[in-house]
């Protein structure tokens, strides 16, 4: 009897590499997504603290008249746009938290939920420094941009 078969065997192996595949694609996808909100968000607060640079033209001329180094103007605004980040990124965290509180809770009509979420502490922190370090680094720029200022141009700034 000749005939091609109408049958396929596969393995679990199979099985396994198809899924580990599929596992890796979604990881590089989701990771290009994070890192482009991650690029996103730092010029943001590049954006705000370049804003916020030409809006404080004269504190930055009068502090730098009255002896402040240009260490101690970067220092200002680098600690500024930290501060930024990391808060923006502490609200992502607890908002985290509360969805994933949320959806182990139950759904909002009170029956059990089937959806199972976990929360890492250790993700959470991680999340925060890099929250944090995105602000450092974006916000070296306005920064030294703030440092350069020159204090009799600053305070003749309208």
């Amino acid at each position: 009897i000749t005939g091609e078969d109408d049958f396929t065997i596969t393995s679990q192996q199979d099985t396994l590499e198809t899924l580990e595949q599929t596992t890796n694609t979604f990881v590089v996808f989701l990771g290009s997504i994070a890192g482009i909100s991650l690029l996103l968000g730092g010029i943001g607060i590049m954006n705000i603290m370049l804003v916020s640079v030409t809006e404080r033209t004269r504190e930055i001329g009068i502090r730098k008249a009255m002896g402040a180094k240009r260490r101690d103007v970067m220092f200002q605004f680098v600690l500024e746009a930290t501060l930024l980040s990391l808060g923006g990124g502490g609200i992502g965290v607890l908002s985290g938290l509360a969805l994933a509180l949320l959806l182990n809770g139950g759904s909002l009509l009170g029956g059990q939920s089937s959806i199972q979420t976990a929360f890492s502490p250790d993700i959470a922190i991680l999340a925060l420094v890099v929250s944090a370090a995105i602000g450092l680094f974006f916000g070296i720029y306005p920064a030294m941009r703030a440092a350069s200022l020159h204090p009799i141009d600053a305070l003749r700034y309208e």
